[in-house]
Formats: structure tokens, sequence, C-alpha cells
């Protein structure tokens, strides 16, 4: 019988994002905002329940859009995409790769990977960037919002101690 192993929580600032296939971290995101996916219930009343108790049937799951804030860089492979799905002037969006799917990685204590997130068909819909103080001595950041329409989530088996 193996023995169960003690696991400790996952700490909410050790994470990072890959896109599309999580071969390659794309940025150093600070903050993510998290996953509320919501199904809405109808009631529905069964003709055989002579209570007249109505059950739940589940229709419709929504996505809430989820944010990412980082430290602006000089790359600009990642705000390319951004601007590709939008129009810019009298063109249509560029981007024929529109969607594309996002992994946040939990790390545990050692910094192996833990918990993936995988976001499906993400979507740049809003950027931010972060007002700029001179008085200040803060990170310039800027912040991106994704549409989603599913996720995944995947867990890492703990390595044997």
């Amino acid at each position: 019988m193996a023995a169960i192993r003690y696991q400790e929580p996952f700490r909410a600032f050790r994470f990072l994002v890959e896109v599309e296939g999580g071969e390659r971290i794309v940025a150093a995101f600070t903050q993510f905002s998290g996953i509320k996916m919501q199904t809405q219930a109808i009631p529905v009343r069964v003709g055989s329940d002579p209570l007249g108790v109505p059950e739940m049937i589940p229709s419709i799951t929504t996505f809430q859009p989820v944010t990412l804030t980082k430290g602006v860089i000089g790359d600009n492979e990642f705000f390319e995409w951004i601007l590709s799905c939008a129009p810019g002037g009298a063109t249509p969006p560029t981007g024929n790769q529109s969607y594309r799917t996002i992994n946040i990685v939990a790390l545990d204590e050692k910094g192996r990977r833990g918990i993936t997130w995988s976001l499906l068909n993400a979507m740049p819909v809003s950027y931010e960037l972060a007002p700029m103080d001179s008085s200040q001595s803060a990170v310039m950041t800027e912040t991106v919002e994704f549409t989603i329409t599913g996720f995944q989530r995947v867990t890492n088996p703990p390595e044997q101690v």
C-alpha cells in the first residue's frame, strides 16, 4: 500500500504564463485575475413528481474574461498578437491566430510544475497601460483582458520522496 504524501497548497505568487502549447514562456506576468465559470440551471417539473418540486437542468455555461498584468518590456511579440485582434484604421482585424491557448502554471515550493490551467480560445479584447508618474519608482505595467470559451485543469503528479 502506497503511503499518502502531504502536499503544501500552491502559493498564489508562484506561477508562470505560456502561450500556445506551453513550450515557451512569453512574458513574466505579475497578476492573473483567475477563472470564473458559471452554468445557468433551468428549473423543470418532472411529470411523475407528485410534489411538484422542480429539478434543475444545466443550460448555458459562461466564462468571465480573465486579466493578466505584466511589466512593460521591449519584446513586441505578445503586443503584436493583441493588436492583430483589433481593426486598424480602415482595415479589419489581421489576426488569423486571434484565438490561442494560454497556460497558467502554478509552481510548487521547489519551482516544479504543479497545476496547469489551459485557457481555451483566449482572445485579447482589452489593453491598458498603467498611468506613468515621474514622482514614483514603480514598474510600468500593462494589463490585458482575454475572453475564453473554456478551460482545462491538469495536475502534474508530485515527485516521489
